[in-house]
């Protein structure tokens, strides 16, 4: 089992680190090289099957993951950038979402004549775009003017929305139904809130004072960074499920729109992490 798992991860390693370099050949945006190449050893060929090499494994690594990921991309994030493009931002995060939503729901019940909850469980879940398709298109198509900003902050910020938003629908069918589950749905957001931004703020604290106190070498700022932010990504889902999401958001947010200590070098190491994980 070891050696298999072995093989499998030097596999992915160097079968994604190829798909990276092939799409930087070709000019193509790199996720879309991953899924083909993903696809072919997956699925069509069964080389490679994530569920029995990882088994009960699987889901943890790829939340963490995902965590990771959207901690660097909120770095990224500038509250100034919302200026210019806010309107635009809030639009996509509210009219848009709930088009969105309401199309997938609507496809649901019209093409596989699911149930009414059901299908609002899966548009809410569908509602994502996520970093790890926005990202790479950005860096790939590089858009001028606002659209960059604009997609980078609906791309990212949308993720822990929508999965904020699955866990209250989730929340609302297991209380018995939509119109039973307002004291429960309440609940679950407002712990959420609660537990995702106070420890996305304190680990943004404590990576902040941190360097700007000298306590730490060098070489442990980018460590420091991804550590906490794993461990505020567990911490909050341990008191609210789902509700890690924010909490990477927030901390990535506050350390992006911070004056006190230069973050450039854990940028930079996110970003080729980032890479690694996608």
């Amino acid at each position: 089992m070891s050696e298999s798992l072995i093989v499998a991860i030097a596999v992915v390693l160097g079968l994604g680190i190829g798909a990276e370099w092939l799409s930087w050949a070709l000019r193509l945006p790199s996720v879309l090289v991953l899924l083909v190449a993903g696809f072919i050893v997956g699925p069509a060929t069964g080389v490679l099957d994530p569920d029995a090499v990882l088994g009960e494994s699987l889901l943890p690594l790829v939340s963490v993951s995902v965590a990771i990921i959207l901690f660097e991309g909120s770095l990224s994030l500038r509250l100034a950038e919302l200026k210019r493009s806010g309107r635009a931002v809030r639009r996509l995060l509210t009219v848009g979402l709930l088009v969105t939503w309401a199309i997938a729901t609507v496809s649901a019940v019209a093409l596989f004549d699911l149930g009414l909850q059901v299908a609002v469980l899966l548009g809410a879940i569908l509602i994502v775009t996520g970093p790890t398709v926005i990202v790479p298109l950005l860096l790939h198509l590089r858009p001028s003017g606002r659209s960059g900003p604009v997609l980078r902050w609906e791309g990212i910020v949308l993720d822990p929305i929508g999965a904020l938003l699955a866990v209250l629908v989730f929340e609302a069918i297991s209380a018995g139904g939509f119109g039973l589950a307002s004291a429960a749905v309440v609940l679950a957001l407002f712990r959420t809130v609660l537990f995702g931004g106070l420890l996305g703020a304190l680990g943004a604290a404590v990576v902040a004072i941190s360097l700007k106190r000298y306590l730490i070498p060098d070489s442990l700022h980018s460590p420091l960074a991804l550590a906490l932010a794993v461990a505020a990504f567990a911490l909050s889902d341990a008191f609210q499920s789902d509700s890690g999401l924010v909490a990477v958001t927030v901390m990535g947010i506050i350390l992006a729109n911070q004056n006190t200590v230069s973050i450039t070098h854990i940028v930079e190491f996110k970003e080729n992490l980032r890479v690694l994980l996608i």
